[in-house]
């Protein structure tokens, strides 16, 4: 039986650290507070610190509606947010990920770490393969990502990546306009299959 869902949801992916500059808070701040006024949800991974509470903080401040999947073994490593009413522990980290995802109708990346790269890359990954067709959003606050887009367009100008993957998710500085960008995006047709020769 699918879980119930009160509102469509975004899962944000983003660090347990807040990073060293504070820009990277106001944007966490920003986007809770955008979600919000666009009549979205939050499903996040659950923390109460670095970026995910901020974000989490955010969302809870303005009144919306939040989701927090997070596994045993980082619910007190992470210090389990307890502000959020509906946390959703869960055995192991691929639990998490599919269940973060099922909730979800779209997904957004803020800066993080190797944990928040990981999650980004695997909803990629699963659009390319056509395992789903929901939004993917970056939030490049302080250009955060420029290096990582660059080496994506080294993957494709190497052939790595095909040119139309380059479409598979939006980029934006601004947490608004990255919302009105996801609600308009196109995903590009993915293949049913893809043969020996493309591999």
């Amino acid at each position: 039986m699918p879980l119930a869902v009160t509102m469509p949801n975004i899962c944000v992916f983003c660090g347990s650290s807040s990073g060293q500059d504070p820009i990277y808070r106001q944007a966490a701040t920003a986007m809770g507070q955008a979600l919000v006024r666009a009549s979205w949800g939050l499903v996040y991974g659950g923390g109460s610190v670095g970026m995910m509470g901020v974000i989490a903080d955010a969302v809870l401040d303005a009144k919306g509606e939040v989701i927090g999947v997070i596994p045993e073994k980082l619910a007190v490593v992470e210090l389990l947010h307890v502000r959020v009413r509906d946390m959703r522990v869960v055995p192991t980290m691929h639990v998490r990920k599919a269940l973060m995802a099922e909730l979800s109708a779209a997904f957004i990346a803020l800066p993080g770490g190797y944990g928040t790269l990981e999650e980004l890359f695997e909803v990629i990954t699963w659009a390319q393969l056509g395992i789903h067709s929901k939004p993917i959003g970056i939030l490049n606050t302080n250009g955060y990502f420029d290096a990582l887009l660059e080496f994506i367009d080294r993957s494709i100008s190497d052939s790595f990546i095909k040119p139309e993957h380059r479409e598979l998710f939006v980029v934006s500085t601004d947490p608004d306009d990255l919302l009105l960008r996801l609600q308009n995006h196109q995903m590009p047709a993915a293949p049913k299959w893809i043969s020996q020769a493309q591999s």
